[in-house]
C-alpha cells in the first residue's frame, strides 16, 4: 500500500510519492478490472451490454487504454485524435498522457478532464464534472496524483503537482491545492481536510460527508442567541417612571 509521511515542523515536509500504475500490466486484465470496478460500486450496473453501450465513464477509459498505447509509442497526434473523438462521444476528457492504475470507475461522467500528467492509482472512483487540472503553464509534473481507493466527488476540483494519499475522500465541489494524506476527508474551497478517520470511507456514503459551512452557521446562530439573552433580561428588569412638573420643581430648589 503506499504511503505518506509527513515529517515535525522542525524539519522539511516530505511526502513519498505513490508509485506509479506499471505501463507493462495487461490490457485485457486492466480492462477487465475497471469493467468489475463498475459492478462492485454501481448498484444500478444490472449487466455487461448495459455497461458496454450506457457507461460513457467506461467508453471514455476503455478508448484512453488504447490512445495510451499509441502516446507510448510516441504517436502523438494519432493518440490525441482518438482523445479527441472519445471526448466528443462521452464528454469526458482523458489526456492519452495521463497515467492510470486499473479498477477506475468514472461514474455519469459528464465534464470529467483528466491532465497530462495525473497519475490515478488503483480502484478509485471519480464522478461527474471533476477535474484533475494544472495550476500554470510550467511544464513537466503539473497534474495531481491520486492514491489508491480515492473518491473524489461531483464537481471537485483537484489542482497542481500535489499528492491525495489512499483511502481519501475529496468531497464534492470542493477545491483541492494541497497534498493530503491517507485516509482523509477534504471538503471546502479551498478544500481543508476535516476528518482523519484512519478507516477506510465507504464510497456510496456521500450524506455522512461533514459540511464545515452548516456547522459555522449553526455556531453563529448559537452565539446570537446568547448574545441576545442578555438584553432580554435587562428589558425585564427595566422599570419606566415619569416625574410631573412639581417634583421637578422641588428637586431643582434642593439642588
Amino acid at each position: 500500500m503506499n504511503t505518506f509521511k509527513q515529517f515535525t515542523n522542525e524539519e522539511t515536509s516530505v511526502w513519498d510519492k505513490p508509485q506509479e500504475p506499471s505501463l507493462s500490466r495487461n490490457l485485457l486484465n486492466t480492462i477487465k478490472a475497471d469493467f468489475e470496478a463498475i459492478f462492485a460500486k454501481d448498484p444500478s450496473a444490472r449487466s455487461w451490454f448495459e455497461v458496454l453501450t450506457c457507461y460513457p465513464g467506461f467508453q471514455a477509459l476503455l478508448v484512453y487504454r488504447i490512445a495510451h498505447i499509441f502516446h507510448q509509442c510516441q504517436f502523438y497526434w494519432l493518440a490525441r485524435f482518438i482523445s479527441y473523438l472519445a471526448r466528443w462521444l462521452t464528454c469526458i476528457e482523458i489526456h492519452p498522457g495521463a497515467k492510470l492504475g486499473r479498477g477506475i470507475f468514472i461514474d455519469h461522467g459528464m465534464g470529467v478532464v483528466i491532465g497530462e500528467t495525473a497519475i490515478i492509482g488503483d480502484d478509485v472512483l471519480i464522478y461527474q464534472g471533476v477535474t484533475l487540472g494544472g495550476t500554470g503553464k510550467q511544464q513537466g509534473k503539473r497534474h495531481p496524483t491520486l492514491g489508491n481507493n480515492v473518491i473524489v466527488g461531483a464537481g471537485a476540483k483537484v489542482l497542481g503537482d500535489i499528492f491525495i494519499g489512499d483511502n481519501t475522500r475529496i468531497g464534492a465541489g470542493s477545491v483541492t491545492l494541497c497534498s493530503v494524506d491517507n485516509d482523509c476527508t477534504v471538503v471546502g474551497i479551498p478544500g481543508r481536510i476535516v476528518r482523519r478517520s484512519g478507516q477506510k470511507v465507504d464510497p456510496l456514503a456521500h450524506s455522512q460527508i461533514p459540511d464545515p459551512v452548516a456547522d459555522q452557521i449553526e455556531s453563529l446562530i448559537q452565539r446570537i442567541e446568547q448574545l441576545e439573552k442578555p438584553q432580554q433580561i435587562s428589558d425585564l428588569q427595566w422599570t419606566p417612571f415619569s416625574v410631573n412638573s412639581s417634583q421637578l420643581a422641588q428637586f431643582r430648589e434642593k439642588a
